[in-house]
């Protein structure tokens, strides 16, 4: 009875081989470069919050006038042309061509 039961087992395992959905570890083009440009954009934010993080105010006296003049030097926002220019090299790179 036991040996009947293990080929049954057996049976069933192999009919649900063939039943599950096969996994493929390649992507295609699409998926590389929609990969590449969420690296990108992560980069590029990560870079924009570190600079904001430090971001420079400076409090100078005017020579002339005596007044006191402040400056704030904050980090500019980026755009979708920064992080496509960080995909590009990220792209580059993985290719490895040179633009």
């Amino acid at each position: 009875m036991n040996d009947q039961l293990t080929k049954q087992f057996e049976t069933f395992a192999d009919m649900m081989k063939t039943a599950m959905p096969q996994v493929k570890a390649n992507k295609n083009g699409y998926e590389i470069r929609t990969k590449v440009l969420e690296m990108a954009q992560g980069n590029v934010w990560n870079d924009y919050h570190a600079k904001f993080a430090g971001w420079e105010q400076t409090v100078k006296r005017d020579q002339e006038t005596g007044e006191v003049v402040t400056t704030v030097t904050m980090p500019e926002v980026p755009g979708a042309d920064a992080v496509l220019e960080a995909a590009d090299k990220f792209y580059a790179f993985v290719s490895g061509t040179k633009k």
